[in-house]
C-alpha cells in the first residue's frame, strides 16, 4: 500500500513489546527501533540487527505485512504479520516462527507471536537508574563457581519460554559480588548477590541495583555442574523456589547457562 509505506518512512522506536504472552521490560527493550527507507527496513536494539524488505497489503482486514529478512540472525526467514498505522503510532503483530499470518493483535503463550507498539522518532537510551541496595547487615562473599561470563542456553518466565531471539543474545557476567545480565549490548539488569551453599540446591539472594526490579530483593536457587549453570529465581516479594520448574502465574524465571569459551 503506497500511502502507508510512504507514511512509514523514517525511524520508529519500540515503546512496548509482548512475545509469547510475556511483556518485555523497558530495560530489555533498550534502544530497540525500526527504520524504514523505501521498501527496506532495519531493526536494531536488543543486541542484534535485522534487515530486509517490507511488503504491505492494505486490501485485507486487518492490513497485512511481511518482513523478509536478508541480513542478520533471521536471514532467509519471512515473518508474516498484520499492522495498524495511526498518526505517529505503528502497531504490528508478527508470527516469528512461521508464515501463518496472525488474525488479531494478540501474543498467546507458545505461539511465537510478537506484538510491538512503535512511536515515531529515534530511540533514546537513558542510563540505567542505579538504586543502592540495603546491604548494611549483608555479608558479601563472592562465589567462585559463579564467576565469569555465561551464555544463555534456554529459559522461561512465568511458565512461558523466552523468545528465541533473546536466548541467542543473553549473557550473564559475574565479577566478585557484581552480577550483570545483558541482551547483546543492552544491559537488562545489575545486582549484588549472596549465596548459601549449606542448602540443597544452593540458595542465592539477588539485590537488584538496576533494571526493571531495581531496589528489590529476589530469592533463588542454583546448581553448577561443570560448565552448566541452572538458576531459578522468584519474582520480587515471592518465596524462594524449591525446584527448577516454572508454571504459568508463579512469576519464576528459570534459565540454563553455559560457560563462555575463554
Amino acid at each position: 500500500m503506497k500511502e502507508d509505506l510512504k507514511n512509514l518512512q523514517g525511524t520508529w522506536r519500540v515503546s512496548a513489546l509482548e512475545v509469547d504472552g510475556q511483556t518485555m521490560s523497558a530495560a530489555a527493550l533498550g534502544g530497540a527501533q525500526i527504520t524504514v527507507k523505501g521498501d527496506r527496513f532495519i531493526s536494531t536494539g536488543m543486541g542484534a540487527a535485522y534487515e530486509g524488505a517490507i511488503e504491505l497489503d492494505g486490501s485485507v482486514k486487518p492490513k497485512a505485512m511481511d518482513l523478509k529478512f536478508d541480513t542478520g540472525p533471521e536471514k532467509g526467514n519471512t515473518n508474516a504479520g498484520i499492522y495498524e498505522l495511526s498518526g505517529d503510532t505503528w502497531r504490528i503483530c508478527l508470527n516469528t516462527r512461521g508464515r501463518k499470518r496472525p488474525e488479531k493483535f494478540a501474543a498467546p503463550p507458545g505461539t511465537g507471536i510478537a506484538v510491538e507498539v512503535l512511536e515515531r522518532g529515534a530511540a533514546t537510551v537513558k542510563p540505567a537508574e542505579i538504586i543502592p541496595p540495603e546491604l548494611e547487615n549483608v555479608r558479601l562473599e563472592p562465589a567462585p563457581e559463579l564467576a565469569g561470563e555465561w551464555i544463555m542456553v534456554s529459559g522461561s518466565l512465568d511458565g512461558h519460554p523466552l523468545d528465541k531471539r533473546l536466548v541467542k543474545i543473553g549473557r550473564r557476567i559475574v565479577a566478585g559480588n557484581d552480577m550483570t545480565v545483558m541482551f547483546g549490548s543492552d544491559v537488562h539488569s545489575k545486582a549484588k548477590y549472596t549465596v548459601d551453599r549449606s542448602k540443597t540446591p544452593a540458595a542465592i539472594d539477588i539485590y537488584n541495583t538496576a533494571g526493571g526490579s531495581a531496589g528489590k530483593l529476589q530469592y533463588g536457587i542454583y546448581v553448577v555442574d561443570g560448565k552448566t549453570l541452572k538458576l531459578a529465581i522468584a519474582a520480587p516479594g515471592r518465596d524462594r523456589p524449591d525446584d527448577f520448574q516454572s508454571a504459568i502465574g508463579d512469576g519464576r524465571t528459570v534459565v540454563v547457562w553455559t560457560a563462555a569459551a575463554k
